[in-house]
C-alpha cells in the first residue's frame, strides 16, 4: 500500500536550509507525502533559516522552536504536530529518488508486531551505509572509533556489529537498532513510549529509542528495498577530541546509565536494559 497520506515526514533544520528544501522537494516529487503532511522544525538556527524556509516552503507545516534543544527535542516538537498513522524521521541531508518507501509501509501492514522500520541508507554513489546495527559492547566501540577496527580480529567484530551479512538476502531482517537518519515508526507507539529522550542532545538517541521499542514488545526491522539517499560525511566518525567526537562520548555516557554496555559480548535485545 502507498505511503502517501499515511505518514508525516518530520525534518529538523539547524543551519541547513538548502538541504532541508532539497529533502522536502524530493518528498513532493516522489509523492511520498503531500505538502500539508510534511513537518519541518526550525531548531533555532543562528542564521536566516527561519526566514528562508518560511519564504520557500509555503504550505509545509513549519514550526520554529524557541531554543535549540537538540535533535531529539526537535523531532519531539514535530511529532507532537503529527496526525498520520506513521512518523517518518528524516535528516535534512537525505532525499528520495523513488517510491520504495512503500515497501516500509508494506512491512508494517504485513506484521503488526513491527514497531519501527529502518530504511536502506545509501550514499549518492549508490554504496550502502549499513544502517542496521547490533547493540554495543565496549569492544565494538573500540573497533568503530579507532583505527584498530580495520584489522583482524576487530575487523570481523565490526562487520558483525554493523550486520553487514544481513543485507545479502535483500529481505527484511530484525536489527537491534537502526540509524536515526531515516526511519519510520508507528505514531501511537512513539507516543506510548514517550517519544525521543531529550537527554540525548545529539547521537545515541536512535539506539535508545530502538531499545525502548523492543522493550514495549515490538520489533525493529530494516527493509533493504526501502532506499533513502544520505548525502553526508559522518562527523561522529571524527576523533574523540573533536567537538562531534566529544558529543558522541557524552551521549554514550548517558546511554550507559540506562543500558548494559558489556566489555566483550553484545547484550542483544533481551539483556540491553539495566532493569
Amino acid at each position: 500500500m502507498s505511503a502517501e497520506r499515511r505518514i508525516n515526514p518530520v525534518i529538523v533544520n539547524y543551519r541547513t536550509p538548502d538541504l532541508t528544501m532539497k529533502c522536502v522537494e524530493s518528498i513532493m516529487r516522489m509523492g511520498v507525502a503531500p505538502l500539508e503532511d510534511i513537518i519541518v522544525v526550525e531548531n533555532a538556527s543562528p542564521d536566516d533559516s527561519a526566514a528562508r524556509l518560511t519564504r520557500e516552503l509555503a504550505g509545509v507545516r513549519l514550526i520554529c522552536a524557541e531554543r535549540n534543544g537538540g535533535f531529539s527535542a526537535g523531532i519531539n516538537i514535530g511529532a507532537a504536530a503529527a496526525n498520520r498513522e506513521f512518523v517518518l524521521v528524516l535528516n535534512p541531508d537525505t532525499y528520495f529518488v523513488d517510491r520504495s518507501i512503500d515497501q516500509a509501509i508494506a512491512e508494517f501492514d504485513a506484521r503488526p508486531d513491527v514497531g519501527l522500520v529502518g530504511l536502506n541508507l545509501v550514499y549518492p554513489d549508490g554504496s550502502r551505509q549499513f544502517s542496521a546495527r547490533r547493540f554495543y559492547s565496549m569492544l565494538d566501540i573500540v573497533g568503530r572509533r579507532s583505527p584498530l577496527g580495520r584489522y583482524w580480529p576487530l575487523k570481523g567484530r565490526v562487520a558483525r556489529h554493523m550486520m553487514i551479512s544481513a543485507w545479502e538476502s535483500c529481505t527484511p531482517f530484525d536489527a537491534d537498532w537502526v540509524m536515526g537518519t531515516g526511519f519510520v515508526i508507528r505514531r501511537e507507539l512513539f507516543e506510548k513510549i514517550g517519544r525521543m529522550d531529550e537527554a540525548f542532545f545529539l547521537y545515541m538517541e536512535d539506539v535508545d529509542l530502538c531499545a525502548r521499542v523492543w522493550g514495549a514488545g515490538y520489533r525493529v526491522v530494516c527493509v533493504p528495498e526501502a532506499r533513502l539517499v544520505h548525502d553526508h560525511q559522518r562527523s561522529s566518525a571524527a576523533g574523540a577530541f573533536s567537538s562531534a567526537g566529544r558529543m558522541h562520548l557524552q551521549s554514550l555516557a548517558i546511554f550507559r546509565k540506562k543500558y548494559r554496555l558489556p566489555l566483550f559480548r553484545a547484550p542483544g535485545v533481551e539483556r540491553i536494559r539495566l532493569t
